[in-house]
């Protein structure tokens, strides 16, 4: 792989026209689509392809732990939605965080600095902020972050309906490394560039919490 493609990538979309929120959640997009064609990549040249369907949601009750840049590109994703839609998912984070209230405090407690939660978080069978649990699809499938696109499963699906964290599975969490490097190059000239209201630099790129905490913030906090 030459690390130099999400580099390349993310120049290319701040070279964009539109504003700097804009331009910024395009690199973030971007990227993501970079890693997904890296993985595409990967799969061709061993030959397999992932069980994976539309419908399966075992890993959508898995910790996502972000950073605070990542989420207000997830966020600014959600508010450049059609009205519809965007309304739509605005009613569903409400309802969401109103019902499982007690159950994203217990989750979120989990120090994921210190310790390995992922069994303990998966336990809670806390459904992801994105998720719809009627149709068991994500509901921002284009935005979703990292840790949902990378991880796959290629062997019998029922792995996952037998084992909260079945150990046949695999995640591509290598691709973070150059990924999250170019969206840090990308949030730091445009910082250094413009300083747009929506970006603290550095402080937005390594701060780290699980997407519910972020997403419940934004939603509090949203006129």
């Amino acid at each position: 792989m030459n690390e130099d493609d999400f580099y390349d990538a993310a120049e290319d979309q701040l070279d964009e026209a539109g504003t700097s929120l804009e331009r910024m959640v395009s690199v973030y997009q971007r990227l993501q689509q970079e890693v997904s064609q890296k993985m595409n990549e990967m799969d061709d040249h061993m030959g397999m392809t992932p069980n994976c369907q539309l419908g399966c949601a075992f890993c959508c009750y898995f910790p996502i732990i972000i950073s605070r840049l990542e989420a207000n590109m997830i966020m600014a994703s959600i508010e450049a939605m059609p009205q519809s839609r965007r309304e739509e998912f605005i009613h569903h984070l409400k309802d969401y965080f109103e019902r499982h209230k007690a159950l994203i405090d217990e989750a979120t407690a989990l120090n994921f600095d210190e310790e390995d939660i992922k069994y303990d978080y998966i336990k809670k069978q806390l459904p992801c902020p994105l998720l719809n649990t009627e149709t068991n699809a994500c509901m921002a499938y284009e935005a979703r972050p990292l840790p949902c696109r990378t991880y796959v499963n290629y062997m019998d699906p029922d792995i996952c309906y037998e084992n909260y964290v079945p150990e046949e599975t695999v995640s591509f969490e290598f691709l973070y490394e150059d990924y999250m490097g170019a969206l840090n190059a990308a949030a730091q000239v445009m910082y250094e560039d413009e300083n747009p209201d929506f970006l603290d630099y550095p402080s937005d790129v390594y701060q780290y919490d699980y997407m519910p905490v972020f997403l419940k913030e934004w939603i509090e906090n949203r006129k």
